[in-house]
């Protein structure tokens, strides 16, 4: 089974300068938890519900705490032609 077969189609990029608040609107409106960062045309990380819980919000931070503050800049991707499961396996390496 191909990538394409199974990725979703509706996403939306947040950009590292805005703010968290902003990118959790995002997620609400495509029903998501997790969403690419992009900086000048770039994937730079991406950033999850988690991070906002985990990051954030246990953290103290407020609402206006800037997505490139605590996003994941560790990004794995793969593109939609590939087999699923060797991209399950990058992901568990």
């Amino acid at each position: 089974m191909k990538v394409s077969e199974v990725m979703t189609r509706d996403m939306r990029i947040a950009n590292a300068e805005e703010t968290i608040q902003d990118t959790a609107r995002i997620m609400a409106d495509i029903d998501a938890g997790v969403v690419p960062v992009g900086r000048e045309g770039k994937l730079v990380g991406m950033l999850t519900d988690r991070d906002i819980a985990i990051r954030a919000v246990a953290e103290g931070r407020g609402p206006g705490t800037k997505v490139s503050e605590i996003m994941s800049p560790e990004v794995r991707y793969c593109f939609e032609d590939e087999d699923l499961d060797d991209v399950c396996s990058n992901l568990g390496s």
